[in-house]
């Protein structure tokens, strides 16, 4: 096994110098630093992790509070983890998961210990009961959600409030005049879960100013409740032909429920989700969709964190970052 005192001999240092530039405690210049590494990848040296971590003070952990509870699109949320743990490895950080259950406990257990270097919140809740100890750890701290005050935070997510005014505003430029929403799981309402309640005041907001006649629908992620809801909204709105989906679970279901009672897609009912484009893509029909970038939040998120991890005194760091909505039509929408 390669030790450090081979790779300072390999690299003409000695193994202090390797040591100070594993940890970044004292500078080193440029030159040597190139040729430590040099040796490092040649010789195939790996680090102590408990070493390295002791002599930077430092655990080379992340902690990512993950939503894993009712109401929740898994396959988005891996594509949340993914993008975590590729970014953080390229900072040379692991991965610690928490879940969204053991809450401020959980916080509080990872922080108070010296566990983790910085943390990551997922499923952001208007009035988050996680925030007042977030504004006080000692550790920094991004949120992948907006609450309702994000004064003292450091948040990042898609604007989803512009992304259901964007979904609005398309159907009405095809002339659609009588639309609705079918958003998320009933449960991610009742939580107050920052996205959906944003995506339903945008969509709200546009169709107010557009005279549209419209209605907000959660819905449970099952094709029964799919296939209840589609016949409950022609039921009570004949009319219907515009349709907005912010529901990943249930798009293909409601989709496929729509043309067997007899709406054609996008003859007799114009239908745009809000999804990431892959599965937009493998729509029965592709669907116009407002892209849900999960691996870009979450990259951004990493990045944000380590940048406040490096600078800790540094107030150059945006408290709000919102992603500007992208909409890409496909085979499902079309004029009224």
């Amino acid at each position: 096994m390669v030790k450090i005192k081979d790779v300072a001999r390999h690299a003409r240092v000695s193994p202090s110098t390797i040591s100070y530039a594993l940890s970044g405690k004292r500078p080193i210049s440029d030159e040597t630093r190139k040729r430590i590494e040099a040796s490092i990848r040649k010789l195939g040296y790996l680090p102590h992790a408990g070493a390295r971590a002791l002599a930077s003070s430092r655990s080379n952990v992340l902690a990512l509070m993950i939503p894993l509870r009712t109401g929740v699109h898994v396959p988005v949320i891996m594509q949340f983890l993914v993008s975590v743990v590729t970014t953080a490895r390229g900072h040379r950080h692991d991965v610690l998961l928490l879940t969204q259950d053991e809450g401020e406990e959980g916080l509080r257990r990872v922080a108070g210990t010296s566990l983790v270097d910085g943390i990551l919140v997922m499923d952001v809740e208007l009035n988050d009961p996680r925030l007042p100890f977030l504004r006080n750890l000692d550790i920094p701290s991004v949120l992948i959600g907006f609450p309702a005050d994000p004064a003292g935070l450091t948040c990042i997510d898609l604007d989803f409030e512009a992304a259901g005014e964007l979904c609005a505003e398309q159907l009405a430029l095809l002339g659609h005049r009588s639309v609705a929403l079918v958003g998320s799981p009933p449960q991610v309402y009742q939580r107050e879960t920052g996205f959906a309640q944003r995506v339903a005041r945008g969509f709200s907001a546009a169709c107010e100013r557009h005279g549209l006649l419209y209605s907000v629908h959660a819905c449970e992620p099952t094709a029964q409740a799919a296939r209840e809801l589609a016949q409950r909204l022609l039921y009570e709105n004949p009319r219907l032909t515009g349709l907005i989906i912010h529901n990943e679970g249930i798009a293909r279901s409601l989709m496929e429920s729509f043309e067997k009672l007899g709406r054609t897609i996008p003859r007799d009912l114009s239908v745009i989700g809000i999804c990431p484009d892959d599965e937009a893509e493998q729509m029965p029909v592709p669907l116009s969709s407002v892209s849900l970038p999960a691996s870009e939040i979450a990259s951004r998120a990493v990045t944000l964190l380590m940048y406040k991890l490096e600078n800790p005194e540094s107030s150059s760091v945006p408290e709000a970052t919102l992603l500007t909505p992208r909409l890409t039509l496909r085979e499902s929408t079309g004029p009224r």
